[in-house]
């Protein structure tokens, strides 16, 4: 089993990266500001734009340690990794099925994940804050939901999957705002925006999206899959595709529960928002190291897998997952088994 990943995250734009005597050196205006042994680290996100010398990403990729970049508005730009290991017999069955109609199945395990795992973050909030939720407006939801989770298992094709996710989607996203409990005036969720986000509970969705991007993109990679070759979501050059498919079954209790629980436990703020001249409403750099470091704790609580039945750290599910998705595509299992939360 792969251990929880220890990840160095460099959240200051303005600083370099190197490596000096096995040791990660993280470096401002040629000050040290931090120096970690680069054997303890399995992955390295720079915020970056000074970036990595070729010493660093050289030894990164020979050792096998993921080296990515991501954006001031958290999206994954990509990454630096080494020899790409895994059986090209796994590879060349992902890719037929990617062609042919096996890859609906798959695709309808994915988006039945999602609704299920969707379904259950409005009955938790139901279940534990009854005085203080709109039960009725919540219940109307996940009632949808379930007769879209319904439609979706005798879909024909992919579109009439699509329309039933984003049918879903909307009723969601509808009472996402009823699920926000403090500083309210401030954490108004009237709909999904992105690229940019255009309030502060988008800014949040759209971080922790992309940081669980990559994390379903490095467990796809290690397990010997191409992540950019997906089954719901189509090929587009320099979009993982598969990817994006594994991380949506994972998007409500992984990404949106987390995202509310920073706001409900007051752990980031309205002061924690800063507002481009375009416009787009960005996590300040203190508040990016808050939910950083956040992030990573939460990856170490633990939940026991509904599958294998026993009890694993967050930060491995995705991992968990593009293994019993690599085991289905060899033929091990016979349907992939979405991870399905309560």
């Amino acid at each position: 089993m792969k251990k929880l990943l220890n990840v160095l995250y460099i959240t200051l734009p303005d600083a370099a990266i190197s490596l000096e005597d096995e040791n990660v050196c993280v470096k401002k205006d040629g000050a040290v500001l931090l120096k970690v042994p680069l054997l303890t680290l399995e992955g390295i996100v720079s915020f970056s734009y000074f970036g990595a010398t070729s010493k660093l990403m050289c030894e990164c990729a020979r050792r096998n340690i993921t080296l990515s970049f991501v954006d001031e508005y958290g999206r994954f730009l990509g990454t630096v990794y080494g020899e790409s290991k895994g059986n090209v017999l796994l590879r060349k069955e992902q890719y037929r099925i990617s062609d042919d109609a096996r890859g609906l199945e798959y695709a309808k395990s994915f988006v039945f994940g999602k609704l299920h795992n969707q379904k259950w973050v409005v009955e938790r909030a139901i279940r534990d804050y009854p005085l203080r939720v709109d039960g009725v407006k919540l219940k109307a939801a996940s009632v949808q939901i379930t007769e879209n989770m319904r439609e979706l298992l005798s879909c024909p094709d992919m579109g009439l999957l699509r329309a039933a996710e984003g049918n879903a989607a909307q009723s969601y996203f509808r009472v996402f705002d009823g699920l926000v409990l403090q500083n309210k005036d401030c954490f108004l969720f009237e709909n999904r925006n992105r690229r940019p986000p255009l309030d502060p509970i988008n800014a949040l969705l759209s971080f922790a999206y992309s940081l669980l991007a990559g994390e379903c993109r490095h467990a796809l990679e290690a397990v010997g899959l191409d992540a950019y070759v997906g089954f719901m979501h189509a090929d587009r050059p320099g979009r993982a595709s598969l990817a994006l498919d594994l991380m949506e079954e994972l998007r409500p209790q992984y990404a949106d529960r987390f995202v509310l629980s920073l706001i409900n436990r007051k752990e980031i703020l309205p002061d924690d928002f800063e507002r481009s001249e375009a416009g787009a409403v960005l996590l300040t750099k203190e508040a990016r190291k808050k939910f950083l470091s956040a992030w990573q704790q939460r990856k170490k609580d633990e939940i026991k897998h509904p599958f294998l039945n026993e009890k694993l750290e967050w930060g491995l599910i995705p991992h968990v997952q593009a293994l019993l998705l690599a085991r289905t595509i060899r033929g091990d299992l016979e349907r992939y088994p979405p991870f399905l939360w309560k």
